[in-house]
């Protein structure tokens, strides 16, 4: 089984996973970050300078360590998921899905249906044309997770319809943009963490979110939560590099 159908599998399981952001365009980033412990890395698609280049480099780095790669895209335009999905990645985080409309626009976009993604055997996705189409596209479907961003009024109010829609595997819970959405201007207020809650419990799909570094997941676990982001290699670099400056000896005695 590939990295990337373990993960599929094993989100749908909802077992508890962890990863990080990737905010910086370099493979050896993905690199260095896939040689641990963690499950699977997302690569910030949305926030971060990433082109369709700096992705196909990342996910050879992916692939050489074997960790799955997820893709949070800039939106939902269905180009731009079959390009990052082509090029091998293990799924794709969409932002600020709203409706069960979208949402199954978005599992139509990840699944070789009619009207769905373009197949093509010669990408990095089917092998550069080694493995048999017929197999490529029974394979894919295995191989590809499509989480859905939950982070607008709307998209809390329908989430367990979202969660619902065929060939949605998993929510995860954007407290960011959701507090802005409420017009709020604490990410740890007690309304998010309710909404937040709320989410979380829908049935129909795994769900996740993202913590803190400071954060108990334990508390999110029993909202029932089995997927965590924290952190991101800028956030280590800034931890790590905060450490080493605190160490410096004091010289004022």
């Amino acid at each position: 089984m590939t990295p990337n159908a373990t993960f599929r599998k094993a989100l749908i399981a909802r077992q508890q996973l962890v990863g990080c952001f990737i905010k910086t365009p370099h493979a050896t980033v993905v690199e260095v970050l896939g040689s641990t412990e963690l499950d699977y890395l997302v690569l910030d698609g949305e926030h971060s300078p990433f082109d369709k280049a700096s992705i196909n480099m990342c996910m050879l780095a992916a692939r050489a360590v074997g960790i799955p790669l997820l893709i949070r895209v800039p939106d939902d335009n269905p180009a731009f998921i079959l390009n990052v999905l082509d090029c091998g990645a293990a799924g794709v985080v969409v932002p600020h899905v709203v409706s069960v409309e979208q949402a199954e626009r978005l599992a139509k976009a990840v699944r070789y249906v009619r009207g769905g993604r373009g197949i093509a055997g010669t990408t990095r996705a089917g092998d550069y044309g080694a493995k048999p189409l017929p197999e490529h596209r029974a394979a894919a479907d295995a191989e590809v997770s499509l989480i859905c961003q939950i982070e607008d009024r709307e998209g809390v109010e329908n989430a367990e319809a979202i969660a619902a829609v065929e060939g949605v595997d998993a929510l995860f819970v954007g407290r960011a943009d959701l507090t802005v959405s409420y017009g709020l201007t604490d990410f740890n207020d007690a309304g998010i963490a309710k909404k937040a809650g709320e989410v979380l419990g829908v049935k129909g799909a795994a769900t996740g979110l993202f913590v803190a570094a400071t954060e108990d997941m334990g508390p999110w676990r029993d909202k029932g939560a089995s997927f965590y982001l924290s952190g991101s290699d800028h956030s280590f670099l800034f931890a790590g590099a905060k450490a080493l400056a605190a160490r410096k000896p004091d010289t004022s005695s």
